[in-house]
């Protein structure tokens, strides 16, 4: 095994949108109710071709060396070998965002 620090991929809903980042430390914190991110890793590319969705991550996390996510809005962490590219992307139709109240539209 690897005496290298794992790599995780985690995903969770911000503002509406599904975040998607990739960090080295993850860790239960002790603030109730959060997790704990930080050493965010991005992808760099070697070519000339940028991701937007990539750049305004980079964007919004500079300077940031840790960020707290409330467990309600995780929606799955990972562990992975290899690193990919960090996205934002629109929440479908399948994410009921809290708080949901049975018999009533949650976007309404």
């Amino acid at each position: 095994m690897s005496s290298e620090q794992p790599l995780y991929r985690i995903q969770f809903i911000n503002n509406g949108k599904n975040y998607q980042l990739f960090v080295r430390e993850l860790i239960q914190s002790a603030m109730f109710g959060f997790i704990e991110i930080g050493d965010f890793v991005f992808y760099s590319h070697s070519t000339v071709l940028v991701d937007p969705s990539e750049e305004k991550l980079k964007t919004e996390f500079e300077g940031v060396t840790r960020s707290y996510i409330p467990l309600h809005a995780v929606i799955r962490i990972d562990v992975v070998t290899e690193k990919g590219s960090a996205r934002i992307s629109e929440l479908g139709d399948n994410v009921t965002v809290l708080p949901y109240f049975p018999g009533k539209s949650p976007r309404t």
